[in-house]
C-alpha cells in the first residue's frame, strides 16, 4: 500500500501507532522513507569533478529499507562513515546521499566496487542482483553485507562461496531477528535444555500487488524475499551437529510462494512448522508469533516486543519498550568485522552457513513449486573447492 496517498486521517493513525511501536525517531525516519522511494528530481543535486574526502562504506541499492534502516543506523552509530550509494535509479541514489551527507551517488555499481577508499559494501539491491554484486565486491578485495536473500539459485551459491574461498573479504548476511534483543533471549532460553524441539511460527504478511518486482521470475517471489527469514531463524535455533539431514514437506494453495505452510523436520528430530499468509493489508506491518518448547522451556512471543518465557512453575516476561527486529545491531555486526568500535572484529558468517542456510529457503521453494517433499544433507565442501 502506498501510504503517501492515503488519508489524512489514516496517515496519523499509521504515524501514531508506529510511535507506539518503534519510537518518535524510527517512526520519522519510516516517514521519510516512503516519500524517499517517490523522490522525482527536476535538477539532480550537483557533484564535485572529485568526491569530498572521507567515508570508506559503499551502499549498493538505495530502496526503503536502505534509507531507512541501513543509512540510518550507520550514521547514529558512527556518523559519516558512508562514501558513496549507488542505485539504478540515480533518483533514489540522490536522494540518500543528500539525506546523509555522502561523498557522491552513482548509478554505476562499478563505481563503487572500484573506489579504493571504501572497504565495506552493503549490497540492498532487488535480489536477483545481492550475489552478483557481492561476488564483484570481494573479487575486489572488499567486505560484503549482503541483504536477504544473498542468492536466489544455486549457481550463485556455488558462485559467492566460491569467491569466499579465493577471497579474504569477509561476508555478514542480513538475517536480522536472530540479533534481536528478544531473538537472542530466545536461543539463549532453549539453549538451556537439552533434547528435541518443537517451533511454530505464523506470519501475516504485507500484501503485494500481483505486478511488484517480487514476483519476477528471476527474483525468487515471497518464499527468498520473506520465508528465508523464518526458515533462517528456525534453522540457526538448532545446534549446528544436530540440523542434518532436515527433511521438508510444503502445503500449499493455487500460489506456491503465498498461503503457505512447510513444515521441517531436522536430524535431532526437531520440528519446525512455518505458516506465511499474505492476503489483505496488515496496518502495523509484517505480524509475526512464535511459539516453541524444548526440555522444560515454553516459549511464546509476538512481534518482536512481547516474550514469555516459562520453566516449570516460573514465568518471566522480558521488557522491551518498542518493537525490536534486530535490524540495527545485524547492521552493526557487518560493520564492526571491518572496523571494530572496541576489542577484536566481528567474525563474519563462515561458508558453510552461507552455503546451508541459503540451501535451505533454495529448497524450501522448490519444494512448494513442485508439491514434493525433499531431504537436505550436510554442506559438502567438495562442491565448491571442485570448482576452484
Amino acid at each position: 500500500m502506498d501510504y503517501t496517498t492515503q488519508k489524512l486521517s489514516f496517515k496519523i493513525k499509521k504515524a501514531l501507532r508506529y510511535v507506539r511501536f518503534y519510537g518518535l525517531g524510527r517512526t520519522w525516519v519510516k516517514v521519510k522513507g516512503q516519500y524517499h522511494i517517490k523522490k522525482v528530481y527536476s535538477n539532480l543535486p550537483m557533484l564535485p569533478a572529485t568526491p569530498e574526502e572521507g567515508g570508506h562504506v559503499g551502499l549498493i541499492g538505495c530502496g526503503n529499507f536502505a534509507f531507512s534502516n541501513i543509512a540510518y543506523y550507520l550514521k547514529r552509530n558512527y556518523g559519516r562513515v558512508m562514501r558513496g550509494c549507488m542505485d539504478i535509479d540515480i533518483h533514489k541514489a540522490a536522494s540518500l546521499f543528500e539525506q546523509y551527507g555522502l561523498r557522491y551517488y552513482t548509478d554505476d555499481a562499478s563505481k563503487i566496487i572500484a573506489d579504493p577508499e571504501i572497504d565495506l559494501v552493503y549490497v540492498a539491491s532487488n535480489h536477483a542482483s545481492h550475489a552478483e554484486y557481492a561476488i564483484d565486491a570481494l573479487r575486489a578485495g572488499k567486505n560484503v553485507h549482503i541483504e536477504k536473500p544473498h542468492v536466489v539459485r544455486f549457481d550463485q551459491l556455488e558462485r559467492l562461496c566460491l569467491a569466499m574461498a579465493q577471497f579474504k573479504g569477509k561476508v555478514g548476511l542480513g538475517f536480522n531477528r536472530p540479533n534481536s534483543r528478544i531473538g537472542r533471549a530466545i536461543k539463549r532460553h532453549l539453549d538451556s535444555q537439552s533434547g528435541p524441539s518443537m517451533f511454530n511460527w505464523f506470519i501475516a504478511g504485507h500484501e503485494i500487488v500481483p505486478d511488484h518486482w517480487y514476483f519476477k521470475e528471476e527474483e525468487g517471489g515471497r518464499v527468498l524475499g520473506n520465508l528465508c527469514h523464518w526458515t533462517d531463524f528456525v534453522f540457526q535455533l538448532v545446534a549446528p551437529k544436530n540440523r542434518h539431514p532436515i527433511t521438508i514437506t510444503p502445503t500449499r494453495g493455487k500460489k506456491s510462494d503465498c498461503d503457505i505452510a512447510v513444515t521441517y523436520v531436522f536430524g535431532d528430530e526437531s520440528i519446525a512448522a512455518i505458516t506465511f499468509s499474505a492476503k489483505g493489508h496488515t496496518f502495523e506491518g509484517v505480524r509475526e508469533s512464535f511459539s516453541a518448547h524444548r526440555g522444560n522451556v515454553l516459549i511464546s512471543m509476538a512481534d518482536f516486543k512481547s516474550l514469555t518465557v516459562q520453566v516449570i512453575e516460573k514465568k518471566h516476561r522480558p521488557f522491551s519498550l518498542f518493537r525490536d527486529h534486530g535490524h540495527e545491531l545485524n547492521i552493526k555486526h557487518s560493520y564492526e568485522m571491518v572496523r571494530p568500535s572496541a576489542g577484536s572484529p566481528q567474525r563474519g558468517c563462515s561458508l558453510k552457513y552461507v552455503w546451508e542456510t541459503a540451501e535451505l529457503f533454495l529448497k524450501t521453494r522448490e519444494a512448494l513449486e513442485t508439491g514434493k517433499q525433499t531431504i537436505i544433507q550436510p554442506f559438502d565442501e567438495s562442491r565448491v573447492s571442485a570448482r576452484g
